[in-house]
C-alpha cells in the first residue's frame, strides 16, 4: 500500500514548475493542507487534492501505485469536473468525510490572502465564493 512519503513524491513531480500566484512552488499548497488535516489518510488525499485535476496522473494512475480506495474516492471528490457548476462540486466534496476535512483546509489555505500579492476585483468575487463554500461545508450557513 502506497503511502504519505510516495504521495508527496507523486505531488512534488505532478506540480513541477507550477507557482502560486505569490512566486511560491505551488507544491508548498498541498503541503501546507497536509499539516492541517488529521489523519494519514486525509493527509495523503490533502497532498495529492490536485494532482489528477492539475496534472497527467489519473485516478487509475493513483490506484496503481496502491493507494486506498477510500482515498481514491476523496480525490475524487476533490477533482472538479468540467462544465461542474461550482456548487454541485461543493456537494459532492462534502457527501465525503475526507474530502470534506480537506477541502475546509483548501478553502482556509485559498483565502489566505498573504497568497495573493496583488488583490483585484475577480480575487475578491473568488474569495466570496470559496467563504460561501466553507460556510456550507462546516456546517455555518
Amino acid at each position: 500500500m502506497a503511502d504519505i512519503q510516495r504521495a508527496i513524491e507523486i505531488a512534488v513531480s505532478a506540480h513541477k514548475g507550477q507557482k502560486q500566484r505569490n512566486g511560491l512552488p505551488y507544491v508548498l499548497h498541498p503541503l501546507t493542507l497536509m499539516f492541517a488535516v488529521s489523519s494519514v489518510e486525509a493527509k495523503i488525499v490533502a497532498v495529492l487534492h490536485d494532482v489528477v485535476e492539475d496534472s497527467n496522473w489519473e485516478l487509475e494512475d493513483l490506484r496503481t501505485e496502491g493507494f486506498s480506495e477510500s482515498a481514491i474516492q476523496a480525490i475524487d471528490c476533490l477533482t472538479h469536473r468540467e462544465g461542474e457548476e461550482y456548487e454541485a462540486y461543493i456537494e459532492r466534496v462534502s457527501s465525503n468525510d475526507i474530502a470534506k476535512e480537506v477541502k475546509l483546509a483548501d478553502l482556509t489555505d485559498n483565502m489566505n490572502l498573504r497568497r495573493i500579492l496583488d488583490l483585484n476585483p475577480r480575487d475578491l468575487s473568488r474569495l466570496e465564493r470559496y467563504h460561501q463554500a466553507w460556510l456550507c461545508l462546516s456546517g455555518n450557513k
